[in-house]
């Protein structure tokens, strides 16, 4: 005899902002959404922000023909 019963998913799940909206993922198989109200405020960690619906990360890049990951403004190691 086949049992129905509730498998508690809530650890795997992952949200995913689009359009408006907070896809609900489980194993990548969207599984519902939230909508976000427009005046939605994120609170974000530092060197993180939201703008138009879109998170990004602020960062510093070592830029020029010959930058390394591992160049510093004083000229040595970070």
């Amino acid at each position: 005899m086949l049992n129905p019963k509730k498998i508690d998913v809530t650890d795997r799940v992952v949200g995913k902002i689009k359009d408006g909206e907070i896809e609900l993922l489980l194993e990548n198989s969207i599984i519902g959404r939230i909508k976000m109200p427009e005046n939605l405020q994120y609170e974000l960690e530092h060197h993180y922000e939201a703008d138009q619906q879109k998170i990004y990360q602020n960062v510093t890049v070592s830029e020029g023909k010959d930058a390394r990951y591992t160049d510093c403004g004083d000229g040595g190691w970070c």
